[in-house]
């Protein structure tokens, strides 16, 4: 009896684990996935090693001393292990390399350690010369994104999306100024603006937008807008504006450095963080809903509209780091066909985003010019996964993200909430959106049914 009873038991207990696995796997790595990973890496660590050709073989001293002694011939040995750490999300590997072993092997056998060690995924990377990190990640983390509790925020360095090694994914404005974000409709382009905005609604930063929609993406949140421009006449005085803000910022930063003999070096600038407080200017980001309603034109008057939409594009992500105006440029397409300019305007965006794409060709946009692999790893987006893309930069280096899903109604909260925080920018006032106040708007009666007859 007490037999049938402890099978009962066993059975219940796998299925639960089964269960547990397929629902949330988050909760099933934490438990019982994380002991399972390391106990198997731990001992297939030297095996697997030697079979993906990441071993060395035995120095002459050791093979000379086994022939003196006669002793049997020495096995060629793996990379050392630094450390093994478990994260929320899978295992890092901290090895330290052999003489003769290379970063890139290691790079590329990341396919066949991540089938040898049963894991979801390995991203390798050098730390520094002779050490390399496996992070191995113990679930699919992008198919149901779920953000950390504990995310670090710092100046103008915000979360956007979650890496496909678990990792948080930022979009650092000090670091990478200007950025393109590409991708089709209904691919998540617009949920990662919004999540954009909603991260940088609490932030002492001035949001500044231009929808050519009519404003049906950036309108519903311009209570957190300094400037709003919902059609391209408006657009070009607004970049015109914004030019004419960075022109006067440099004046005051040149004013204030009063380079001389005796002047500190620490006291020297040439961008706004140097400037004391009280005269450093609010940061603006531009954000750009869909360029190619900017570029496109069918009339002569329409077409010098273009070119100063360009120009003042191009010179704000030119020279708008050091006045501290960061422009983040949203498109479905943004190629050589929108017309003169936009091959240079491409060139300044450092920071590249591209979500699911219609044709390689629009993958070649945004990294054709930094990584091939990359625009492949683009054109394998599924379609069944909005809010997935491959995020690079001019360095080469990409990974795959993926955004948290946020609605409209969020972003909309978000930008209420801290619409105090909304700057009135000198220049820009005729932009500003006016809006009623909500304490004053009436909501209608719904409407009555008529009565059956």
């Amino acid at each position: 009896m007490s037999g049938n009873v402890l099978l009962i038991t066993s059975v219940l207990l796998v299925a639960a684990v089964l269960v547990l696995r397929s629902k949330r796997p988050a909760w099933y790595w934490m438990t019982f996935g994380v002991v399972f990973a390391m106990v198997r890496v731990s001992f297939r660590y030297a095996s697997v090693m030697d079979a993906c050709g990441l071993t060395v073989p035995p120095s002459r001293l050791r093979l000379t001393w086994a022939r003196v002694t006669n002793r049997p011939a020495p096995e060629s040995r793996p990379p050392r292990i630094l450390r093994i750490r478990p994260t929320r999300t899978g295992l890092v590997l901290r090895l330290k390399m052999r003489p003769g072993q290379d970063a890139f092997d290691f790079m590329a056998s990341t396919d066949r350690l991540r089938h040898s060690f049963a894991m979801q995924g390995i991203t390798s990377r050098e730390i520094k010369s002779g050490v390399i990190e496996l992070r191995m990640t113990g679930y699919d983390v992008l198919k149901r994104v779920q953000m950390p509790a504990k995310i670090d925020r710092e100046g103008l360095r915000v979360p956007v999306a979650l890496r496909e090694d678990g990792e948080v994914h930022y979009r650092d404005y000090q670091e990478v100024p200007h950025a393109l974000n590409l991708g089709a409709t209904k691919s998540g382009k617009s949920v990662y603006q919004r999540q954009l905005v909603k991260e940088l609604a609490p932030l002492n930063v001035a949001l500044v937008g231009i929808d050519c929609k009519e404003g049906v993406e950036l309108a519903p949140l311009a209570r957190r807008f300094s400037a709003l421009a919902d059609n391209p006449d408006d657009a070009a005085e607004l970049l015109e504006a914004l030019v004419a803000r960075m022109a006067d910022t440099y004046h005051v930063i040149r004013h204030e450095q009063r380079i001389s003999a005796d002047t500190p070096d620490g006291e020297i600038t040439a961008d706004i963080w140097g400037l004391p407080d009280g005269l450093r200017p609010v940061p603006v980001v531009l954000l750009v809903d869909e360029v190619a309603e900017l570029a496109l034109f069918s009339t002569s008057a329409e077409k010098k509209r273009r070119e100063r939409i360009i120009t003042a594009l191009v010179r704000l992500v030119q020279l708008g780091r050091a006045a501290g105006i960061y422009v983040e440029i949203c498109g479905q397409r943004f190629g050589a066909e929108l017309g003169d300019g936009i091959t240079m305007l491409r060139a300044q965006l450092t920071g590249r985003v591209s979500h699911r794409v219609n044709d390689e060709a629009s993958a070649k946009m945004a990294f054709g010019d930094i990584s091939p692999d990359a625009v492949l790893a683009t054109t394998q987006i599924p379609i069944e996964r909005p809010g997935m893309a491959v995020a690079g930069d001019s360095s080469g280096g990409w990974v795959r993200i993926r955004t948290p899903f946020t609605t409209l109604r969020q972003a909309v909260t978000a930008c209420n909430t801290h619409a105090h925080r909304t700057p009135a920018l000198d220049g820009l006032t005729a932009f500003r959106p006016v809006l009623p106040d909500v304490s004053l708007v009436k909501v209608p009666a719904p409407a009555s049914t008529p009565a059956p007859a």
